[in-house]
């Protein structure tokens, strides 16, 4: 007997849930029991696979109940759900819909299911997302002291300290979390040998790319959303684009390979031969973002630290 596929469309306080094979959609509350009592019932059926579609971290506390029982579990992007939809012609949209559209589109389109997250993981990541929300909290909160009155500077300035002394203390949390673990600890103190990756840098992929060391180039560049895509049609060649992917991981992999082209001697070379043939600087720059991935990935697989001359794979 084929093992199903069931599809869950994830809102605030509802999840819908269907099957490939089936017109019925169940309806579960998206509150710990209802999420417990969903479990209860995929693991009954025997899934082959459950498809979420990621919406806005809602989903987040039902993916970790479900890979917490070894379950496995496939995260998509809505965008590419909808187009499934439309070649389907279904143009209708509701949530029930919807979960048998994701259901269907897990049963064709069989998207890779996530590495399972632990407890502690999952606690990594939060901690460096909310590291992440005080970040850009601080950023804003700085640029608004160039047009402040001088009362509200006072105030201002005092938000500053706390948001500073409460980054400084994630970032502690954080650290003491990979050093507790070997495996983490080890990925990080690698791939924080390559010139241009720093800490956070490290730690974000450690949290938030576990795949990292464990897939080939192609499939990791994707993953994180730094591999082109063609857009051709006949004689007509289109521009290559980036497309999905994990924006966390891109966005630190984005300031890290700033400082790469200037400070890893590697990267920084690839740069300056993509400019001199011609690419667009934001084009060198993603290209470069791919590669250091790329290098990074290789580096975790195979054990090494930094080594310019065995360290960098052709992309």
């Amino acid at each position: 007997m084929t093992k199903p596929v069931i599809g869950i469309d994830v809102g605030k306080d509802k999840l819908d849930v269907g099957l490939a094979t089936e017109k019925r959609v169940r309806v579960w509350n998206n509150d710990d029991s209802g999420r417990a009592e969903l479990s209860d019932w995929v693991m009954a059926q025997g899934a082959s696979l459950v498809v979420v579609e990621a919406s806005g971290g809602y989903e987040a506390a039902l993916v970790s109940e479900l890979a917490g029982r070894e379950q496995a579990v496939a995260l998509v992007n809505p965008t590419r759900v909808r187009a499934f939809a439309k070649a389907e012609g279904v143009l209708a949209k509701t949530d029930k819909i919807d979960a048998r559209v994701i259901a269907r589109f897990g049963a064709t389109m069989k998207p890779q299911a996530r590495v399972r997250r632990d407890e502690a993981q999952v606690k990594l990541n939060d901690t460096i997302n909310r590291r992440r929300q005080l970040v850009l909290m601080l950023t804003a909160e700085k640029n608004r002291l160039h047009t402040a009155s001088v009362d509200m500077k006072t105030h201002i300035n005092s938000h500053i300290s706390w948001l500073q002394a409460n980054i400084e203390e994630l970032e502690k949390q954080i650290s003491q979390a990979i050093q507790a673990n070997p495996t983490w600890a080890e990925a990080a103190k690698r791939v924080e040998s390559a010139p241009g990756i720093g800490f956070i840098t490290a730690a974000t992929l450690v949290a938030d790319l576990p795949e990292l060391g464990h897939l080939n180039r192609q499939k990791i560049a994707a993953l994180v959303g730094v591999a082109p895509f063609n857009r051709d049609s006949g004689k007509q060649r289109g521009k290559r684009r980036i497309f999905g992917g994990r924006g966390s991981v891109r966005s630190v992999l984005y300031m890290a390979t700033l400082s790469a082209i200037r400070h890893n001697p590697v990267i920084k070379k690839f740069y300056h031969r993509l400019l001199k043939k011609g690419k667009l600087k934001k084009v060198a720059l993603t290209a470069c973002m791919r590669k250091l991935l790329v290098i990074l990935n290789t580096m975790v697989k195979t054990g090494q630290d930094w080594n310019p001359p065995s360290s960098s794979p052709a992309i």
